[in-house]
């Protein structure tokens, strides 16, 4: 979905037939200003998208912005000034809020995933789990918190999972028909293949005709074994079951990356505030 309907169809879901209580409350001619403030320590994330969101409801309110996303931020700094008709900015509020909060949020917590893996050569990606429609922006807030993202979608690489494997009858039959279907409809997409023992990575390496292996809910001791097997031949994967506590082990057996669920699905939004800090009567 295009970025800019996404943001469309929120509007449309928080002021439905009018944002009543500002028309009721505050006259029309109240201009002021609203200071974006952080109440936590965090990488900031969707200020672009925070511009966007009052450019749909008042392209007359007004942005100076003092941080940049990937910035860490601490309690008590200013993100960015919003200037112009109180209204208007009372009515974008929320869902700008809703936006930079959780993107935010997101892209706190990939910084931790990264910062615990740093001097290995492990990367962290991002995975499908994320909130229906927001995947563009979810996406977006992991690379900003420095990890990288791995397929957008069903469409952009082919996954063999444990159930593909199975409903085709194997992972030698999911690999060749998998194959033929690419070369049949000319698609250049690259080729994982999820294992979940060393038995299928040994039928994996002898079979080949795949990009990348995954290592689902494997070990870390079964994992650098297995890379070890591998020898560089393929791309590996670590997925399942992973947690901050037992990441860098992963990430120490040489994994290539480690996919994380919890990077876009099980996240704290991060907690700003935005208040009014002026206000003028015009003439």
């Amino acid at each position: 979905m295009n970025p800019k309907e996404i943001i469309r169809q929120a509007l449309i879901e928080d002021i439905g037939n009018g944002d009543h209580s500002s028309i009721a409350s505050v006259p029309l001619t109240v201009q002021g200003e609203m200071k974006l403030w952080a109440k936590d320590y965090g990488i900031v994330a969707g200020i672009d998208v925070a511009r966007q969101v009052i450019e749909e409801v008042d392209p007359t309110i007004t942005m100076e912005t003092f941080k940049k996303d990937g910035d860490a931020i601490q309690k008590g700094d200013l993100v960015f000034i919003l200037r112009g008709p109180a209204r208007s900015m009372l009515t974008a509020e929320r869902t700008l809020l809703n936006f930079m909060q959780r993107l935010s949020g997101i892209a706190t917590q990939t910084r931790q995933y990264v910062d615990t893996v740093a001097g290995t050569t492990a990367k962290i990606l991002d995975t499908r789990k994320t909130t229906p429609n927001m995947r563009i922006f979810e996406k977006y807030a992991v690379k900003v918190g420095g990890a990288e993202n791995h397929r957008f979608g069903l469409f952009d690489m082919i996954m063999l999972k444990d159930n593909h494997i199975d409903f085709a009858g194997g992972i030698e039959q999911a690999i060749d028909t998998t194959r033929d279907y690419l070369k049949k409809n000319n698609l250049p997409l690259k080729i994982e293949i999820e294992t979940r023992s060393l038995e299928e990575v040994r039928r994996v390496l002898a079979h080949g005709g795949v990009d990348r292996i995954m290592f689902d809910n494997f070990t870390p001791a079964e994992i650098r074994k297995t890379v070890q097997l591998i020898d560089g031949k393929y791309e590996t994967e670590a997925s399942g079951g992973i947690t901050m506590e037992t990441l860098r082990e992963y990430a120490e057996t040489g994994v290539d990356y480690i996919s994380v669920g919890a990077l876009t699905h099980h996240i704290k939004s991060l907690d700003l505030s935005l208040k009014f800090t002026a206000k003028t009567d015009c003439p």
